[in-house]
């Protein structure tokens, strides 16, 4: 995994360590050292997806095999297993106390948009069961949750660093300007592309680092930003599909979430990164270990 093991779980520590005894018998270049970088890769990114993985699993199992007729609502049962899955990962040391709190943050920021986008009816939910806070089952917070838990993890898994990063106090501005947006478009004019243009010029020359394996790699934020808002939007339609909630161009039948809804995922990751910034203040990537791998010809190994 190659991480920071001071950030790192406890149960991640272990594999670490199993990791590293494995992959140090590597080659260090040539097709198979590729190939290993690719695969830890992809790994580090399905751990760093765990929670909202389980939570999709769960919401398409409650699609295709919760019985109507069950005394338990679908949409209780679903909380229920999301609070179960919160439970199991810190019980099983799969997230530490300090990323409880981004989580937290990102529960009460996304149950409050969610009150007020099915009231104004943006989408909605099956009026069914009573955990829930009127009509938003408090399912729909986790959702928001895992998002969270997503940006941490893949924070101390791939040791990010960034140069060029704005001041926080700006990006906190900026992510503010953003969620009153998801509010006040429903009443004034909808200023999305304007804070498109200020996400540009506030993160356009931001680079982030991150490793892999032995790779040192970086790119431009905003291409990792667009990425993640894909992959999300990619995750919606299936939980759309389950069920979870529907658009109302899906009331007749489930179709296709509009595309147009990448810009508010992408924007929406603005407002991620700057909650995770403030517990997890951006760190500039360590000279020593650029130049050394520079010095090298080849990507940097581990200190």
């Amino acid at each position: 995994m190659t991480a920071d093991r001071r950030e790192l779980t406890r149960l991640e520590q272990t594999i670490d360590r199993a990791a590293h005894r494995w992959l140090a018998r590597r080659p260090e270049s040539g097709a198979r050292a590729v190939a290993v970088e690719c695969a830890v890769f992809l790994l580090k990114q399905a751990w760093a997806c765990v929670f909202g993985a389980l939570l999709l699993v769960a919401i398409v199992a409650a699609r295709l095999w919760y019985p109507d007729d069950a005394a338990l609502a679908r949409n209780d049962a679903l909380t229920i297993a999301a609070v179960l899955i919160q439970v199991g990962m810190l019980v099983f040391r799969l997230e530490s106390g300090r990323e409880l709190w981004v989580i937290v943050l990102f529960h009460v920021t996304g149950t409050v948009m969610e009150l007020f986008k099915t009231d104004v009816g943006s989408w909605a939910y099956e009026a069914e069961g009573v955990l829930r806070i009127g009509a938003v089952p408090l399912f729909s917070g986790f959702m928001y949750a895992a998002v969270g838990s997503y940006m941490v993890r893949v924070y101390r898994l791939h040791e990010l660093r960034f140069t060029r990063y704005p001041r926080v106090w700006l990006t906190t501005l900026g992510a503010a300007a953003i969620y009153v947006n998801f509010f006040s478009h429903h009443f004034i004019v909808d200023l999305r592309w304007v804070l498109l243009a200020l996400v540009v010029l506030l993160w356009g020359r931001t680079i982030m680092h991150f490793r892999v394996w032995r790779a040192r790699l970086r790119a431009p934020l905003l291409a990792v930003f667009a990425g993640v808002a894909l992959f999300i939007w990619i995750a919606e339609n299936v939980a759309t599909w389950g069920g979870a909630w529907l658009y109302p161009h899906q009331q007749g039948g489930w179709e296709l979430v509009s595309p147009q809804k990448l810009i508010a995922w992408f924007l929406l990751m603005i407002i991620s990164v700057v909650m995770v910034t403030w517990v997890y203040p951006p760190r500039a990537p360590d000279p020593s270990a650029e130049e050394r791998a520079e010095r090298a010809g080849r990507p940097g190994r581990p200190a």
